[in-house]
């Protein structure tokens, strides 16, 4: 039987948005589902009890951060990922290009793969879909993804054609490599903000067959529209059995858009990363602690929230005490709400969906949404 596999619960009539769950050798978990990035084996600032307790079913980690440091060795040595973090649900590593490539010129492709620099010490490296692959049974992640260019934006058509060809044979390359049974690689649709490459890519990368597939190359710096029509265009050519991964979206108002276009799964460290600058995600849109508005406000962050910070009474005008003093425990707990709310928002979506109400919902919440 496949590593992991993708069952369908409800289908949403009016748009492309689904209810399902996905199967992996660590658990299962519902979709639509929001996956916490820790880059270093580590969600930044929450322990995996914690993770567990607001509801995340699968985080993700990172590949290129792993290799670098504390290396493919020592955490294989641990006994793999799951036990080195002591987090005992699915982990889905992702393959390291992303930021090979975000590395510029400290970087050079070749068919081959790619040499670059490490940003920790300058030493000089090598990542290919081979290595890649490698590093990643090391780590013993369940969902494992394939070595790919993430196209630019800009990039005209000659270049992101050029770009998609080589993904597609590393791809095979990567599916070669891949030998462990307990492990599911999942493909990685690219093709720029072109329809014809992004058609031809989805078909050859179906017909390799993968347990899942991944939307590449979006939200990269184009504007939303181009990203939707992207989008809904590349997940329209991928299989209905399958789950579809939409790669670094994390904003409540891109989530609900990628559901409507069929996305089942995805991951972002927004939620944190807001945390740090001291902001809190709601319903309404963001909130910035920092504001002096908040001084006396003895509300929680917000009414009716069950994560740690507004169960526990922590209120506005508190954390932004903590904040401006530079306390670690008011980012803690702005990272604990953020987290849980971006956890009840696909738990809410997933339930719109199953009770037919999906439209409503998204209307709903964009109407009441400030970006």
């Amino acid at each position: 039987m496949a590593a992991i596999t993708y069952e369908l619960v409800k289908k949403d009539e009016a748009t492309g948005a689904r209810a399902g769950i996905i199967h992996t050798p660590h658990g299962s978990f519902p979709t639509p589902i929001f996956m916490p990035v820790g880059t270093q084996a580590s969600v930044k600032g929450v322990s995996p009890d914690e993770l567990k307790d607001l509801g995340a079913g699968i985080i993700l980690s990172n590949t290129y951060h792993l290799f670098l440091r504390p290396g493919m060795e020592l955490v294989k040595e641990a006994g793999g990922l799951h036990k080195f973090m002591h987090w005992d649900g699915a982990i889905l590593t992702d393959s390291g290009g992303f930021q090979v490539f975000s590395l510029g010129d400290l970087r050079k492709i070749t068919e081959e793969g790619v040499t670059f620099r490490s940003h920790i010490d300058g030493s000089k490296k090598f990542l290919s879909p081979e290595v890649s692959m490698e590093v990643q049974m090391c780590l013993g992640s369940d969902i494992v993804m394939a070595f790919d260019e993430c196209v630019p934006y800009p990039a005209d058509h000659d270049y992101a054609k050029q770009s998609t060809e080589r993904t597609l044979r590393w791809a095979q390359r990567c599916k070669d490599a891949m030998t462990a049974p307990n492990q599911g690689l999942f493909g990685i649709v690219q093709g720029g903000m072109y329809k014809d490459l992004r058609k031809w890519h989805a078909k050859e990368m179906v017909e390799m067959d993968f347990p899942g597939y991944a939307v590449g190359g979006l939200s990269v710096g184009e504007p939303p529209e181009l990203m939707y029509e992207m989008l809904e265009y590349s997940t329209s050519l991928l299989p209905e059995n399958k789950p579809r991964y939409l790669m670094g979206v994390g904003t409540p108002d891109h989530l609900v858009e990628g559901v409507m276009r069929g996305i089942d799964m995805f991951d972002c460290v927004y939620p944190t990363r807001v945390a740090r600058n001291g902001m809190a995600m709601t319903w309404t849109g963001r909130l910035v602690m920092k504001n002096a508005n908040l001084t006396h406000d003895h509300h929680v962050i917000e009414e009716g929230c069950g994560c740690y910070a507004c169960r526990n009474g922590y209120t506005r005008a508190y954390i932004r005490h903590l904040v401006r003093a530079g306390e670690i425990f008011g980012l803690r707990l702005l990272s604990l709400h953020n987290l849980y709310f971006l956890e009840e928002f696909v738990r809410r979506m997933r339930q719109s969906i199953i009770d037919g109400k999906f439209t409503q919902f998204r209307s709903d919440f964009l109407a009441n949404y400030k970006r």
